[in-house]
């Protein structure tokens, strides 16, 4: 029989939801640079208001108000050219059964296997890349990737998939 305050643990641990990691891809170099650029002086921008004293100066004040009205106008024009310019991709962790499955289905060469590799990569990434999309990335799609996208662009993808396999949503803390 289970205790009812263990059926309140058991229902918040099982309605948790796995991590998820994203990966955004602008196509237009120029429009990033304006979006984080953009982000960076609306940043400051704010960061000096608030470091003014209550008895600053009222016109030195008005000045920095309407600087930070304007940089916030244009991150908010930044955001939105960066944003139609822009691919977000989401992976979410999958089950621990369903990873390990995965690494076993793509055992690693003698030689990786040599130097501790526990998969075969050419095959395990795009693999677990189609399995973690939560856009339903096709299998076909993460091996052209692999192919024909720019290296860091790549690492970036297997970044994004790998590492939300390795995210712990648990704190051990100090007793």
């Amino acid at each position: 029989m289970t205790s009812t305050a263990w059926a309140a643990i058991q229902q918040q641990l099982d309605s948790m939801p796995k991590p998820t990691q994203t990966l955004r891809l602008c196509a237009d170099p120029d429009v990033r640079d304006r979006y984080h650029t953009a982000k960076q002086a609306a940043a400051r921008a704010e960061d000096y208001e608030k470091s003014l004293g209550k008895d600053a100066d009222k016109d030195a004040l008005a000045l920095v108000r309407k600087q930070v009205r304007e940089t916030q106008a244009e991150l908010k024009a930044a955001t939105e050219a960066y944003e139609k310019a822009t691919v977000t991709l989401t992976f979410r962790a999958l089950e621990r059964g369903r990873l390990e499955g995965l690494i076993k289905e793509h055992p690693p060469l003698e030689e990786e296997e040599a130097d501790g590799a526990e998969y075969h990569v050419d095959t395990f990434a795009p693999a677990l890349i189609a399995a973690a999309s939560t856009d339903d990335m096709p299998l076909e799609y993460a091996q052209h990737a692999m192919q024909a996208w720019p290296l860091d662009d790549w690492k970036a993808l297997w970044g994004a998939a790998w590492s939300v396999q390795q995210r712990k949503r648990s704190d051990l803390g100090k007793g």
